[in-house]
């Protein structure tokens, strides 16, 4: 079969939850929408459901095929509903729902319900793509509390900025925050992985890990608690050609890469059809054989080449990680001018094997 596949870490997994929660000093929803970024969300829910004080998905799709894989645990909602007649599937399946518009407010209002909801309330903090207006956030609060078909309400936001270490954005965000919840009481819900990695001062009675339980960074420098984390996803495939050139030879469509020297090409197994990065330039590293090299020429639909002249031991059959421990998905992403969330998200067509207890 071909070579190409997803290698899932579950204990690596269960590592980076608990270091979340370290940090957080809270409970944590892991965050598994978009099919857990790529790794495989009914698998990964089962590897947390031991510890997991919840789960956190896009959809109501999602959410209901963690519930038919058997996960009984809270599951949020991070977009709330999309339609009134969500809110009884919401309801007979206890799950957990974002409110961030007025017209949610609205059908909840007016819809009746088997059971009351656990909402949680979103503020526009700053970020400005979904939350209520601070100017009308306390009117929201009120309305849920004197409609009767809640039983708890957690204040929430999201930030926009907090993987720029050095930027004032999250400060101003959280006095916003501040000030738009004061005296409501009630749980607390900010911390996103880059908070809860590099904002501690920001408080939360729950936090929301999603790029860390994977183990990549969300910053683009080096962060003294991320370095914590470990990998999840090993993507690998093998050389299965290797070309000798000469000296001024063009390699793959385009002719992006010519020889400057006599080059050993291996061609591997991986291609954008699998989620690599097309618009990875030459240079973008790799690990042939536990050594570092580079990708050179254009990325195929099915195969891309690397660089083997200085690995002579390499050859047809050697192993090549395109990310993962020795290839930190961060660096092919910086290379590839994209964020390792798009690198895993991305990612199909090649299988994932799984290691690690469920």
């Amino acid at each position: 079969m071909r070579p190409a596949r997803a290698l899932i870490d579950l204990d690596a997994l269960r590592h980076n939850y608990r270091l979340a929660r370290e940090l957080g000093s809270a409970r944590a929803l892991a965050v598994v929408k978009a099919d857990a970024y790529g790794h495989g969300a009914v698998r990964c829910a089962e590897a947390l459901a031991e510890e997991a004080d919840g789960f956190a998905v896009a959809c109501i799709e999602e959410a209901l095929e963690l519930r038919a894989a058997g996960i009984r645990a809270p599951i949020l909602l991070l977009e709330g509903f999309f339609e009134a007649d969500e809110l009884a599937l919401i309801a007979e399946h206890q799950l957990w729902c974002v409110v961030h518009s007025a017209w949610q407010l609205e059908a909840i209002e007016r819809t009746p319900l088997a059971r009351p909801l656990n909402v949680w309330l979103k503020l526009d903090s700053g970020m400005h793509r979904v939350g209520l207006h601070p100017e009308e956030y306390r009117a929201a609060h009120a309305r849920l509390l004197a409609s009767g078909k809640v039983d708890r309400i957690v204040l929430m936001s999201h930030f926009a900025r907090a993987d720029e270490l050095d930027c004032p954005r999250t400060a101003e965000q959280l006095a916003a925050f501040r000030a738009a919840t004061a005296g409501l009481g009630g749980e607390v819900s900010l911390r996103n992985s880059p908070a809860l990695l590099g904002w501690p001062e920001v408080p939360s009675d729950w936090v929301r890990p999603g790029i860390m339980l994977y183990g990549a960074t969300p910053f683009e420098q080096a962060q003294i608690q991320a370095a914590r984390l470990r990998p999840v996803m090993t993507l690998e495939s093998q050389i299965i050609a290797v070309r000798e050139l000469p000296a001024g030879e063009p390699v793959g469509y385009g002719a992006r890469f010519v020889s400057a020297r006599p080059t050993r090409v291996g061609v591997v197994a991986m291609g954008y059809a699998d989620g690599y990065p097309r618009h990875a330039p030459s240079g973008t590293p790799v690990a042939v054989g536990g050594v570092r090299t580079a990708l050179i020429g254009r990325v195929s639909m099915d195969m891309l080449t690397v660089d083997l002249t200085d690995l002579p031991q390499a050859g047809l059959g050697s192993r090549v990680e395109l990310w993962g421990a020795q290839v930190p998905a961060s660096e092919v992403a910086a290379a590839a001018g994209t964020i390792p969330y798009q690198l895993f998200c991305n990612l199909k067509r090649v299988p994932r094997h799984y290691s690690g207890p469920a």
